[in-house]
């Protein structure tokens, strides 16, 4: 900012800011603009007085799209001189008024005003909220002005400053209604979805009052358009009141919305051509991660070996496999059927033979893999008897163990998919083939437990090797994963890709893109080569915070889209951050960021748990992804400025460069990786004429002298 502003050439009066910054302006063309706010004489102190009455009413507005009014924690650029007070109530007026025409054109005002938290507090004081719920609850607006009435209102509930426990049934009601019809206005669909579900995450009595007016048969026809912002909404509610559903309606509820979600819209947004956006992404990887947490319950519940309608489930099993061999329980003796049981339950690959209701009390995987075993053994019968069979008819030493696979799958999977683990602030990873089957855990498994059986043969393994066997199948599953296959039958399809034989060639591959030379002379290269990588490294970091980033900031509704930027200035002594409208296109400029913070100041860079704001947030504290993204700059005494990052990149790129602005080691997973990549392909550059060249360990020797120099040329 220049050291004065001048709106005339000529001036009357000055104003000293208190950040030293002159200020000149035409007092007379500037008084009919002033509107009331807040106290200008705590921000603005004056050598001279202009008359006004009333002068704590006023503030500073900056003269831009977002018109916010300014505080003591924000510096100036351009701006007018407003009243927020005088607007408020205007604008309280105006959308009282009789003419639709008017009223439109105050609802859009308010609307656009109320981003604002100055102007939002002021207009909340004078019963504003009061007012607009008046207006819905009437049911007299439609269209436009319901539109922006209801914009309104989810502005100015954004900001915190009222309780949702405020409103009242007939407002819920009304709300609801919107969701309720068959055909409603997009935006005024798109705004009810929004306050619903900040009602259900904001509070437990509304959860109930909004969960008796809505059904998850009422939100699924929402999915079925083409709408991606009002699918999104719409999952979001659901996603909401599964949070909020007592832990015995929790599961019930839950899987309703899956099993409707697996039958329709499956093909209106997986399928759909059009893009999935990030926002529409998270939503469905939190819908996922919920619907894999309903595997908890089970996954962590030991076997009763007591409990006679658990150890039925075993007996069913063995009569599956074995049905031509069974007889009659009271044929032979007590002894012999024991001797039976005992050999079948060999033959299913149980540890324990005598009773197998034993393998079963490890936990994780616990009943889950009993329940897992029961499916494939019901559901797919012939692969069923088939890997049975075929692997009892083997010598004991080769047998692929179905029983102890199953368990040791089932647990496997369950760490593949994090079960248990609560949804992350930032991830978009869901698996669009989770959302084809209503039994999509079941069917991974069956699908997964004939590749072990199959990765088992093709490794012609022993009992010995079974570990060896779990982690191949691991790789498998994992590569199959990474390629995000939209069905089942894909998944399945590109697992008969990665044969055992082809896993040996991926790693035989890699291994070779990954050479590591350990010869003296290199590993001295390496040590010579590492600082100067080092300081590159650290340059990119430092050019990476000068860019800048944009910081999301979290709350409850996510989707409110407030965010902050921070970018670090050319000379690398000034941090300058502020908040933003809406997330910025290309890089920020310094003096659009009103706040700054000296790096000579900084004291040190905090992470995880150790940050403030994960200790003053009981939600983002239990999220370990969240955690992981966090990072906080200490300054002063006990002053912070604190971080989450959009992701790990981010998260490494600025404590990296943080720390290397404060003189200590960049110790970050991406330094590392980085690193290894840059050291790797300098060593190779300047070792390219020594390719296929066995490097010896010692220098050779010095030959001898020759016996004479009959070879020399004399050029002269």
């Amino acid at each position: 900012m220049p050291a004065s502003v001048r709106t005339r050439t000529s001036c009357k009066n000055t104003l000293y800011l208190h950040s030293g910054i002159l200020l000149a302006v035409h007092i007379s063309d500037v008084l009919p603009f002033l509107e009331q706010s807040c106290n200008v004489c705590s921000l603005l102190p004056m050598p001279f007085s202009w008359s006004l009455g009333n002068h704590e009413n006023f503030a500073l507005q900056i003269a831009d799209a977002t018109n916010f009014y300014i505080t003591e924690k924000v510096h100036l650029s351009l701006f007018n001189l407003k009243k927020s007070y005088q607007t408020a109530v205007q604008l309280h007026e105006r959308i009282q008024s009789s003419s639709m025409d008017a009223k439109l054109e105050a609802l859009k005002d308010l609307a656009n005003a109320s981003r604002d938290i100055t102007f939002a507090q002021e207009f909340i004081n004078l019963d504003g909220i009061s007012l607009l719920t008046q207006m819905v609850e009437s049911g007299t607006d439609f269209g436009d002005l319901l539109s922006f009435t209801l914009t309104a209102f989810v502005e100015l509930m954004d900001h915190g400053i009222v309780s949702w426990d405020t409103f009242s049934v007939a407002f819920i009601k009304k709300i609801a209604s919107y969701v309720n019809k068959s055909a409603m206005d997009t935006a005024v669909l798109q705004r009810s979805l929004a306050i619903l579900e900040s009602m259900v995450l904001n509070s437990q009595d509304l959860y109930h009052k909004v969960a008796q007016e809505i059904t998850i048969g009422q939100l699924i026809p929402h999915l079925q358009g083409t709408d991606q912002d009002i699918q999104t909404y719409t999952i979001a509610v659901i996603n909401a009141l599964f949070l909020k559903a007592p832990e015995e309606k929790r599961q019930v509820r839950l899987q309703d919305a899956h099993t409707i979600y697996c039958t329709s819209f499956h093909l209106n947004v997986i399928r759909s051509p059009i893009p999935i956006n990030d926002e529409m992404a998270h939503q469905l990887y939190v819908l996922q991660v919920l619907t894999f947490n309903l595997l908890e319950d089970r996954m962590m519940t030991k076997m009763d070996p007591q409990d006679q309608a658990q150890r039925d489930i075993i007996f069913e099993l063995r009569r599956i496999a074995f049905d031509v061999e069974c007889e009659p329980n009271n044929s032979g003796s007590i002894e012999k059927r024991k001797s039976m049981y005992t050999r079948d339950y060999k033959k299913l690959g149980f540890i324990n033979h005598v009773n197998p209701a034993v393998d079963f009390t490890q936990i994780p995987p616990g009943m889950l893999a009993l329940d897992n075993m029961l499916y494939f053994a019901k559901h797919h019968q012939d692969a069923y008897i088939r890997i049975v069979l075929e692997n009892s008819s083997r010598e004991d030493k080769h047998e692929c163990p179905f029983g102890r696979s199953s368990i040791e799958l089932t647990k496997m999977l369950c760490e593949i998919l994090k079960v248990g683990e609560l949804p992350s602030e930032n991830c978009h990873d869901f698996h669009p083939m989770f959302f084809t089957h209503d039994r999509s855990f079941e069917e991974f498994f069956c699908i997964c437990i004939q590749l072990l059986n199959k990765t088992w043969k093709e490794m012609r393994a022993t009992s010995e090797d079974f570990n060896k066997v779990m982690q191949v199948v691991r790789e498998q599953i994992m590569r199959a994963l990474t390629l995000k296959p939209n069905s089942l039958d894909q998944f399945k399809s590109r697992l008969q890709n990665l044969s055992y034989t082809e896993i040996l060639k991926i790693r035989q591959s890699e291994r070779m893109n990954q050479e590591d030379f350990q010869s003296r002379p290199i590993l001295e290269l390496r040590e010579k080569i590492q600082p100067e990588i080092m300081e590159l490294i650290k340059q990119q970091r430092l050019n990476r915070l000068c860019e800048g980033t944009c910081f999301r900031k979290i709350s409850s509704r996510r989707r409110q889209d407030k965010f902050w930027y921070c970018r670090l200035s050319p000379n690398h002594k000034v941090l300058h951050y502020g908040d933003l409208e809406e997330s910025p296109q290309g890089e920020v400029p310094h003096d659009s960021l009103q706040d700054k913070l000296p790096v000579a100041d900084i004291k040190a860079v905090i992470t995880g748990k150790d940050c403030p704001h994960m200790k003053e947030k009981g939600a983002l504290k239990q999220n370990k992804e969240v955690l992981e993204l966090a990072f906080s700059v200490l300054y002063e005494s006990d002053e912070y400025l604190n971080f989450i990052a959009p992701d790990k990149h981010e998260y490494c790129v600025w404590t990296d460069g943080l720390n290397a602005l404060l003189g200590k080691e960049m110790t970050s997973d991406y330094t590392k990786s980085d690193m290894d990549t840059l050291l790797s392909m300098e060593m190779k550059l300047r070792l390219l004429d020594l390719e296929n060249i066995q490097i010896p360990e010692a220098p050779p020797p010095i030959p001898k002298e020759p016996s004479n120099y009959d070879f020399v040329y004399d050029c002269n």
